[in-house]
């Protein structure tokens, strides 16, 4: 778990990692076992992932509710990053999925 506050986790089998996103993520990816990771973070979490190059595919769900406000992943952003979109999938309630994959220059 990536934390800027926390110094213990009550949680069983959980790691903090507070160093530098880009070296923990690295270091992550290269233990045993440690191919793919799935993100479920919140806005200024999944910007940072985006700014660092760290995400390969993005899956983002599109909620059709106005709430009046929230946050953007891509407010932090300071360059253009493009992605090509994979797959959309439109549910009953109106949620949409889109899968993309981030293009690399």
């Amino acid at each position: 778990m990536m934390t800027k506050t926390l110094t213990k986790s009550n949680w069983i089998n959980t790691e903090l990692a507070t160093g530098d996103l880009k070296d923990e993520i690295t270091k992550l990816k290269s233990q045993e076992g440690g191919g793919d990771i799935i993100v479920y973070g919140g806005a200024s979490f999944d910007s940072s992932l985006i700014k660092e190059n760290l995400i390969d595919e993005l899956y983002l769900f599109i909620n059709p509710i106005a709430i009046g406000n929230g946050k953007t992943i891509f407010k932090d952003l300071k360059e253009i990053h493009k992605f090509t979109l994979i797959e959309s999938i439109m549910f009953d309630s109106g949620i949409v999925l889109l899968h993309y994959e981030v293009k690399r220059n």
